[in-house]
């Protein structure tokens, strides 16, 4: 299975885009490693998550996390110009 990059381009100048990053079940689920998405300006951590898991359903079985710029994110943290924006599944290990 080959995973592959994704781009959405906004029409509007007042949007900021950031990149979009998929690790492990959730890359498997989008068949996709990253993706470019537009975003309005005070878009949350979790409006981007909303977003991707409309866009993939099959991630709604799965608890996901979201990271913003290698750090773990709260769902009201607000995203700026070229953050960086990872998506994962908890891990557990032992």
């Amino acid at each position: 299975m080959k995973l592959q990059s994704r781009s959405m381009i906004s029409q509007t100048v007042s949007e900021k885009q950031i990149k979009v990053l998929f690790f492990g079940a959730t890359a498997d689920a989008t068949q996709m490693r990253e993706m470019k998405l537009a975003i309005a300006p005070n878009t949350r951590a979790k409006d981007v998550l909303e977003k991707i898991v409309n866009d993939f359903p099959a991630l709604k079985n799965h608890k996901l996390l979201i990271a913003v710029n290698q750090e773990y994110a709260k769902d009201d943290l607000v995203l700026h110009d070229g953050d960086e924006v990872a998506i994962f599944t908890a891990v557990s290990g032992g």
